[in-house]
Parts: structure tokens; sequence; C-alpha cells
């Protein structure tokens, strides 16, 4: 069976991407992940596991955090989605970036765009998080470099210095 067949062909799907109305030509049941990375070039969201496991590929769809690596593009269809690059236009954002630095929380990158997503998230619904909140809130992200508590430590940094507000 050829792979148009599989998937009905390919079509157009409409959303806006980091503020940016957007449509591809794309099979209805491939990746959002992979239409962020490979379609539109946005390489900042990661696959770690491919399995909605790690949440590296961790974006924001109508405000919402999921994995991309679960959600069919068709699902994304007139919705809204913001990536890591797209936080970059959100006020206070670079203060939450910095604190990833500034406390050691970024260290090989594969997380790090999962981690600041779901932290900036977690930050826009509650900014000032207690420590077990912010457990709570990155619990769908892991990380095999830092232990988490720089991790931790940073989004706590962010929440006093106004990171995503």
């Amino acid at each position: 069976m050829s792979e148009s067949s599989q998937h009905g062909g390919k079509r157009d799907v409409t959303f806006t991407i980091n503020g940016r109305p957007t449509s591809v030509r794309v099979y209805a049941m491939q990746r959002l992940l992979d239409v962020l990375r490979h379609e539109l070039g946005l390489t900042g969201t990661k696959e770690g596991c491919g399995e909605g496991e790690c949440g590296s590929c961790s974006v924001l769809l109508d405000g919402v955090l999921v994995n991309s690596c679960l959600i069919p593009v068709l699902q994304a269809q007139g919705t809204s989605i913001v990536t890591i690059e797209g936080l970059s236009a959100e006020p206070n954002s670079h203060a939450l970036q910095q604190a990833f630095l500034d406390c050691g929380g970024a260290q090989c990158g594969i997380c790090t765009p999962g981690m600041i997503v779901a932290a900036f998230h977690l930050l826009s619904k509650k900014p000032q998080p207690s420590l077990e909140e912010i457990r709570e809130g990155l619990a769908g992200n892991l990380c095999r470099c830092t232990g988490y508590v720089q991790i931790v430590e940073a989004v706590a940094e962010a929440a006093r210095s106004g990171g995503a507000r």
C-alpha cells in the first residue's frame, strides 16, 4: 500500500504558528513535530523519545502544553501553536531563558526547549509557584543531564524576576 493511500493523501492544514498564519500541504496523520521541524524549519522543538514520555517536543497548542510527537497535524487545523522560537516574542520570556543559563538548567540542549516551554506555561498560569508546583509543572519533562535541581532553581529564579508574566 502506498503512503498516500495509507494516510489519505496530502491536504492543506492551516494554523497560526508563533503569531503567523501558516498553511502546509502534508499528510493528515503526519506528526506535528515532524511538520514543525521538517516542513517549517522550526528545529528548536526536539524529538527525544517519540512516544510522549520525555517532553522534549513540548509546544503550546491553543495555550495547552502538549507533546507535539503525539499530535497528528490535522488536529492542529485552525489552532494557534507556540514553539520555543515563538517565545522570543513573548514579554519577559528572556528572563526565563536567562535564568536557565544562569542556574545551569541548560546543558546538552535536548530537553531545554521543552523545559522552557513547560516553565513558561506554568509561570503564565501561576506567576509565583511553590517549589512543589514547579516540580509538578515540569513533571512531563525528562532530563538526563542536570538532575533537575538546576532546572527547578531556574524556574524559581525566573518567577522571582517576573519570568513569564
